[in-house]
């Protein structure tokens, strides 16, 4: 076996993605990481990370947190639609089976409490030890990061609408408290009542309002791009998290950062490299350059776009073709930023290579086909019958390739036919073709496969590589909720650099490496 050297164009990400916060009855700011499906807790002084919920556990998509009185931790578990409680010992039980994607979540008191993030959502009382939900309202445009205010009222946002609204407790009529707020994801308030109000989009705005003089805003740019949500300790300092790039950051009043613990990519998914040999990730909720850090010790990768949802993606000229695993096709152009759509309503669209005369040829993962999308935008078949194809790559004669992550095996599309050229890979997703050597990465037994294109005889190149979360839930969280996205199966992609070496998506660890093989 030939060896292969291994670069990482980015540190390891501590947290995969960090969205709900707040501080436990140990201090430590506790994360809900969504894409991982884990809990960590996070040592306010130090940074250090520790995962107290593993992803095999009974929770599948931890998008928020808050404990109770009693030092009870309520988790809302977004796509199956279910809120747990941990006790302090550790154990789990169900609250709730009958809230449609539940989002915010918050303790008041020994009373519990969570908003739906969908159109028309519900905000609910929940009763741990045992009664029917009450619901105090509905309406809610996208509801998510709730809290009581000073004035004893439940404060959340409706994320579509760009409003904060709040409630009573025992219920009521709910009054809107501020319009035209910035893409609000999250609303919290400090140790003195301020409120603080969340944006998701890139720049990582927070809008302050006075609520008890003029209403007047003020603005604090973080540029933490994907702002998830807040939690402030006792002596007042914010931390925030990033549902785009992971982390925790001590945001201050006048705008300045400190990293606790470093951003980085949430997946990756899918990579590639352009002409100029620039690198770039498909990273769910954003297209990333992992060679490109923030500059400012964040840890983070530089943001190209902003853009959920995103999973493959591959370089044509000065062009970037991404795919959606929720069923778009779309074509990014970096020098204006512009985007055109090539493709919707597919079932699950992953891997995507272009020709020399710009067809873009897609693996349609769920209908089990792979399709060409032309210059004018016409979809047709060029194989059906897959199992489960999950990427495509091109050889210089324009040959198609497919690998399959259930048949174990790659194939070879001729005449519309799929042919395996070569099988027992384990579960083969990213495929890259240099020259006469195909390779693949098996993120079964996390190897590098090498295939020869003329004999299709096949050998490891490399091992123990940092790919296949690890996720052991079963049955898999679904693509799908009420509507709303639910979680993306993971996808390590892979791409050819000119130079011969190799980019892999490193998933396991939130890295993008380049793999070289030694003289």
């Amino acid at each position: 076996m030939t060896p292969w050297r291994s670069e990482r164009l980015n540190p390891p990400n501590p947290l995969q993605g960090s969205n709900g916060v707040a501080f436990g009855p140990d201090g430590r700011l506790y994360v809900a990481q969504f894409l991982a499906g884990r809990i960590s807790a996070v040592d306010p002084a130090t940074g250090d990370v520790e995962i107290v919920v593993p992803a095999d556990g009974p929770v599948q998509s931890p998008d928020d947190l808050a404990f109770g009185a009693d030092g009870s931790m309520y988790i809302a578990d977004l796509v199956p639609g279910r809120v747990w409680r941990r006790g302090p010992e550790g154990e789990f039980s169900l609250v709730s089976d009958e809230v449609k994607v539940p989002n915010g979540i918050t303790c008041v008191g020994d009373r519990l409490f969570v908003n739906e993030m969908r159109m028309n959502g519900r905000l609910l009382e929940l009763f741990p030890g045992g009664g029917d939900p009450v619901v105090l309202t509905d309406g809610l445009a996208f509801g998510n990061a709730m809290q009581r205010g000073p004035d004893g009222c439940l404060y959340y946002p409706h994320m579509v609408s760009r409003q904060v609204w709040r409630i009573p407790p025992d219920g009521g009529v709910p009054e809107v408290v501020a319009e035209d707020v910035h893409d609000p994801v999250a609303v919290r308030f400090d140790q003195g009542g301020v409120l603080h109000v969340l944006s998701r989009g890139p720049e990582g705005i927070v809008t302050r309002v006075d609520l008890r003089g003029s209403g007047s805003r003020s603005l604090v740019t973080s540029g933490v791009t994907g702002l998830d949500n807040a939690a402030f300790d006792a002596e007042n300092r914010m931390f925030v998290s990033s549902f785009a790039s992971g982390g925790i950051t001590e945001l201050h009043p006048d705008g300045r950062t400190r990293t606790l613990v470093p951003r980085g990519l949430d997946g990756p998914y899918g990579v590639t490299i352009d002409l100029g040999g620039t690198v770039y990730a498909a990273d769910h909720y954003r297209v990333a350059r992992p060679e490109h850090p923030a500059g400012d010790g964040s840890g983070d990768v530089a943001t190209e776009i902003l853009r959920p949802f995103c999973h493959g993606i591959t370089a044509d000229g000065g062009l970037l073709h991404t795919t959606s695993q929720y069923g778009t096709v779309q074509t990014y152009d970096p020098a204006d930023a512009s985007t055109r759509l090539r493709a919707t309503g597919l079932d699950r669209p992953l891997g995507i290579a272009a020709r020399s005369d710009g067809t873009l040829v897609v693996a349609e993962t769920g209908a089990g086909r792979v399709l060409a999308v032309d210059a004018s935008d016409t979809v047709t078949v060029l194989a059906e019958g897959l199992e489960h194809p999950v990427d495509v790559a091109l050889d210089a004669a324009g040959r198609c390739y497919v690998s399959d992550d259930r048949l174990g095996a790659v194939l070879r599309v001729d005449d519309g036919e799929p042919v395996v050229l070569t099988d027992g890979l384990g579960a083969p997703q990213g495929l890259a073709v240099h020259g006469d050597a195909l390779f693949t990465v098996d993120t079964e037994h996390r190897r590098l496969w090498s295939v020869s294109l003329t004999t299709g005889e096949s050998r490891v190149a490399a091992e123990d590589l940092a790919v296949g979360p690890p996720r052991a839930t079963a049955p898999a969280p679904a693509l799908f909720a009420h509507g709303v996205p639910g979680l993306a199966p993971p996808f390590a992609g892979l791409a050819a650099a000119p130079d011969g070496s190799l980019l892999l998506s490193a998933d396991a660890e939130g890295t993008v490496l380049r793999l070289t093989p030694d003289a």
